[in-house]
């Protein structure tokens, strides 16, 4: 997974096109590694999955 590939699934989170995504747990640092560096990080909900996967939302509240 590219970075530009990562960065378009954000937007489309972002935008509301996508109501949810699903991150292995292989990809997840590649992910988060782009995630992290977003100035809207705080609106983004990682749920943790069973097997260290990750079930991310945005939200349109940031969190605390």
């Amino acid at each position: 997974m590219t970075e530009e590939m990562i960065k378009e699934i954000l937007d489309r989170l972002m935008t509301g096109e996508l109501s949810e995504y699903y991150v292995t747990n292989d990809q997840f640092m590649e992910f988060r590694q782009v995630l992290v560096k977003r100035k809207d990080f705080k609106h983004f909900r990682g749920i943790g999955q069973r097997g260290g996967d990750v079930l991310y939302q945005y939200l349109k509240e940031p969190r605390s």
